[in-house]
């Protein structure tokens, strides 16, 4: 299957590898965060950590828009779904997302509300035009990547002026999480996350091509590869990283050509524009309060705004204390580090986000990791 099978090729991967062992200067570390959930489970489900020398460590990001929500805004969409005559509709892995008190939308769903789980943006519209004596509210959530079907599924509404329909919005921007992080205590005057470099998304670059992250190249000193999800695509990008630090650099290079380009979708970034602003601040789990950090509907269709319409307050819940989600969201501790992970907390029995998404990095670790750590 072309553009697939060539990016799995074990031999191919075992050759990259072999060359990263070979340019890594001994006695430096390396320290590489993968900011993508997508980029963690490639990472642990192909084992490339098992063919890295010792000394390049891959830390976890918080490039889990699912992961990155705080309990407070689960509440919130809790509490549309609980009111009479209402649709909530939302994305899989957000219905198993714990609340306050252990809440979710799936037990509510058991409970009786109306719940579903849609595929995309524009299944919601399809159910609020099929459910006219319905107020149907759509959960979104994601990064750049899913705010454009997202934009578009409001200038739909709006031109059809469709009453019923409005936008619960959670999306969020992968560069202030970056930022966050190369600012964060841990990274910046302490050293306790010794990062070195990072390995940039894929699906969201698509959007907002590799601009953006100019700055933290050339302002923190800190390399950016962009990389596909595949083995080889992961490991190249990896090899491209230790390169750049050898040398000295401190550039955006973009490994994923094939689908990214430097100044993105024009046209998805129009749409998006349209529609959405910044917020001043929004709270990330693990995280905190970050400026500038996410999206809000415009003014100009406040109609169809959930937030508006239904009179959403903002509250911060604090996350189980014994939870290490926003720990591990920051790449200050590994899932094994949590002393709920495999015993209290599984994917049956979430206790923390970072769990229950599929891009979730206590999920990989629980998919793929935990038995060959275990050996």
């Amino acid at each position: 299957m072309k553009y697939i099978d060539e990016y799995r090729d074990g031999q191919l991967a075992r050759q990259i590898a072999a060359t990263i062992a070979a340019e890594v200067t001994p006695g430096r570390h390396y320290g590489l965060m993968e900011f993508c959930g997508g980029h963690t489970h490639a990472i642990s489900r192909y084992g490339i950590e098992d063919l890295l020398p010792a000394n390049v460590r891959m830390i976890h990001g918080p490039g889990c828009p699912v992961c990155v929500l705080p309990i407070g805004r689960v509440d919130n969409a809790i509490d549309i779904a609980s009111q009479p005559d209402v649709i909530l509709c939302t994305y899989g892995d957000l219905l198993r997302v714990p609340g306050s008190g252990r809440r979710s939308l799936l037990k509510i769903k058991a409970a009786g509300a109306d719940v579903r789980m849609v595929y995309s943006a524009a299944d919601s519209l399809t159910v609020a035009r099929e459910n006219p004596g319905k107020r149907v509210v759509f959960f979104a959530i994601g990064f750049e990547t899913t705010t454009p079907p997202t934009a578009l599924v409001l200038q739909q509404a709006k031109a059809m002026g469709l009453a019923n329909y409005s936008v619960f919005s959670n999306h969020v921007l992968t560069p202030s999480a970056i930022g966050a992080i190369l600012d964060s205590p841990e990274v910046k005057d302490l050293g306790t996350v010794p990062l070195d470099g990072f390995i940039g998304p894929a699906h969201v670059s698509t959007v907002i091509g590799s601009r953006p992250y100019e700055a933290f190249a050339s302002d923190y000193r800190k390399p950016v590869v962009i990389a596909g999800f595949e083995p080889l695509d992961v490991l190249q990008a990896i090899l491209m990283l230790v390169r750049q630090l050898n040398e000295g650099r401190f550039e955006v290079e973009n490994e994923f050509s094939r689908a990214v380009t430097r100044d993105g979708n024009r046209k998805a970034q129009a749409i998006v524009a349209d529609v959405f602003e910044l917020r001043p601040t929004f709270e990330w789990r693990g995280l905190g309060m970050l400026p500038n950090s996410a999206l809000a509907i415009r003014e100009s269709y406040a109609a169809w705004d959930a937030e508006r319409s239904f009179h959403i307050e903002t509250k911060t819940v604090p996350d189980n204390k014994a939870c290490e989600c926003g720990d591990i969201l920051r790449g200050v501790k590994r899932p094994a580090d949590c002393k709920l992970f495999g015993t209290v907390c599984t994917p049956e029995n979430p206790m923390g986000s970072c769990m229950v998404s599929a891009e979730g990095a206590c999920a990989a670790h629980w998919t793929y990791g935990r038995f060959r750590q275990a050996s």
